[in-house]
């Protein structure tokens, strides 16, 4: 069996996956705020999971764990994991020998977009934008996650499409993040809700002239990030996930329009039929946790930088 762990700001889904690849068991838990809790969080996640699908300890091949923030190459090391509240931390040391199986731990987009191209089909090339708190991609080719020279493949939330746009907390303005990113547009929002975006989506389709701006600059920063994908890795599909996909339709529809506005007045972009190479992940899918597992997978290996 493979364990697989994405540890998000509010929850912490955890999945079994067994020797075919097929899903043997998922389970998912409060997320504790800080390091401590975190790391009690991981634990709780794997013992839960081992007992509600019957796995022996010793049954455990590996766990992957996929996290917010820079984890250093080769290393369980995590570093700016702001939204879990921790500044640093080896999980290698933390949990490794508590856990009882070889751990490895990736970025959770990164494993969220080797998930999702798993889920995919795993062929071809693929790239995961992820619409949450930030703004940021993974991009997968034939099974293997392209990280970069420096492991920033992808890191698109902070291009610029609008320099006289709102200001992000990079220090520049008019960022894909801060047009698209959820923290970004709840601030610029300012009405409390539990789901501040999806009440601007609504205050849009009732008229609100802001809610308006706020949805339509939403759509033309997801649009811009996917030409970005495209015209720089030539994906055969971006496959958009992350909190915001709960919209569902109404953003898939607000996107696809712009693109294909954009199109309507260059027949290259009409040729690359960007509308057509987009996709949303299903509400509820475990491709972060999936991905997770799949990467625990290589867990005592080589790590090998493909980019």
């Amino acid at each position: 069996m493979r364990i697989g762990l994405d540890v998000g700001g509010t929850k912490t889904d955890a999945v079994a996956l067994d020797p075919s690849g097929a899903l043997a068991g998922r389970v998912r838990v409060p997320t504790g705020w800080g390091a401590s809790a975190v790391i009690r969080t991981i634990v709780e996640a794997v013992a839960l999971l081992r007992e509600d699908a019957g796995i022996p300890a010793d049954e455990v091949a590996s766990i992957g764990i996929g996290i917010p923030g820079q984890v250093e190459p080769g290393t369980a090391r995590v570093v700016h994991a702001v939204n879990l509240g921790v500044a640093e931390l080896d999980l290698y040391d933390a949990v490794g020998a508590s856990l009882g199986a070889p751990i490895r731990v990736e970025n959770d987009v990164k494993a969220a977009a080797l998930g999702a191209s798993a889920l995919h089909g795993g062929s071809g090339s693929m790239a995961y934008l992820n619409l949450g708190t930030g703004v940021a991609a993974g991009i997968v080719h034939n099974g293997a996650l392209i990280r970069g020279v420096r492991g920033t493949a992808g890191e698109i939330g902070h291009i610029s499409i609008d320099p006289n746009g709102p200001l992000c907390p990079c220090g520049q303005r008019g960022c894909i993040e801060a047009l698209a990113g959820g923290g970004s547009l709840a601030q610029r929002w300012g009405s409390p809700g539990v789901h501040p975006v999806s009440d601007v989506f609504s205050a849009a389709d009732a008229g609100d002239a802001r809610a308006r701006d706020l949805r339509a600059g939403l759509a033309r920063a997801v649009a811009a990030a996917v030409r970005v994908l495209v015209l720089t890795v030539d994906v055969d599909v971006v496959v958009i996930g992350g909190g915001l996909t709960g919209l569902g339709a109404p953003l898939l529809a607000d996107v696809s329009a712009e693109l294909a506005a954009s199109a309507a007045a260059s027949p290259f972009l009409r040729s690359l039929r960007l509308e057509e190479r987009i996709e949303l992940l299903p509400s509820g899918s475990p491709a972060a946790a999936v991905g997770a597992a799949l990467i625990g997978d290589t867990a005592g290996t080589e790590v090998v930088a493909h980019g």
